[in-house]
């Protein structure tokens, strides 16, 4: 159970329904011309603005439940204003925070049926399919976005993510390799193809990447774990050691840390060390049944 490096990757994309809020204001306002033959529909219209404006004041004191239901009485009031792909996608993300996570999807979903290009939409619901563990609607999300934009970073990052996920390398790699392209110092791009070096059987290579992002990094545990991760794959135990040594001086949180140590210490037949650094992953969150075949080992 080697350290994974695209487990590093791992982003969740949000975006803040303050400042979208804030956006929807401003265009409604700009769009809306009154006209004194249209005096009903003016004023339902103003109605609109002063409900968007009155659920971004809810959210700055975060008053989630009532935002959501000034939105809904805006849509409600005006149900063919094409602005409601912004306040369906401001919707999903109050959902989104309030973990109403399929409802969220419902609202991006509609946003998209009304905006079907809208990227930061696609985007915020390719994220939310993905903390769901839907990882293929997240990819086809993602894609889309990609055929909007070819160059877009957090598209081609998330997707080879996934694509890493699938142990689908060679796509992967091929996403990696453009975000590089792009964004030649992007830290999540490059630790994703000191990744997919490790997988394609150069180590080498994979350690050069992560000796030089450590030169720039030099303080960050997640790379001594990642380096220290293809050092044993290399049977350079030693090294492996000593890295993970500083990952964890430098966060004590750093679960993949304790699980590499803990694999170290029970292959030197240390099997009490090796039970604490498994206990101490599975007290940070790793799923005690995950351990269970290493911590028999550990008797």
């Amino acid at each position: 159970m080697n350290i994974k490096i695209w487990q590093l990757l791992f982003l969740i994309f949000s975006f803040s329904g303050l400042s979208l809020f804030a956006q929807s204001s401003k265009i409604m306002q700009s769009s809306k011309k009154e006209k004194l033959s249209d005096i009903p529909k003016a004023q339902e219209s103003k109605r609109y603005i002063a409900l968007v404006d009155s659920a971004a004041e809810c959210i700055k004191c975060d008053s989630l439940v009532q935002a959501e239901a000034f939105i809904r009485e805006a849509l409600k009031l005006e149900p063919a204003n094409p602005h409601n792909a912004l306040l369906f996608s401001n919707l999903g993300t109050l959902q989104r925070r309030q973990h109403k996570d399929e409802k969220a999807l419902e609202s991006y979903t509609y946003a998209l049926n009304i905006a079907p290009r809208a990227i930061p939409i696609l985007l915020n619901r390719a994220a939310l399919y993905l903390e769901l563990g839907k990882n293929e609607f997240s990819r086809i999300d993602y894609s889309l976005v990609l055929d909007l934009d070819k160059n877009n970073r957090a598209a081609l990052l998330m997707r080879a993510y996934i694509y890493a996920s699938k142990r689908d390398y060679r796509s992967a790699r091929a996403d990696y390799d453009s975000l590089l392209v792009v964004d030649p110092n992007n830290y999540e791009g490059r630790l994703g193809l000191a990744t997919m070096e490790q997988k394609d059987g150069n180590p080498s290579k994979s350690l050069d990447i992560l000796n030089k992002m450590l030169m720039e990094y030099p303080k960050d545990a997640a790379l001594y774990a990642a380096r220290a991760g293809v050092e044993q794959d290399l049977q350079h135990v030693d090294l492996a050691m000593v890295d993970l040594e500083e990952a964890l001086n430098l966060n004590p949180q750093q679960t993949e840390a304790y699980l590499m140590r803990g694999q170290i210490y029970l292959s030197q037949k240390k099997k009490e060390l090796a039970k604490r650094d498994f206990e101490k992953a599975i007290s940070l969150g790793i799923p005690q049944a995950d351990l269970r075949e290493l911590l028999e080992q550990c008797r």
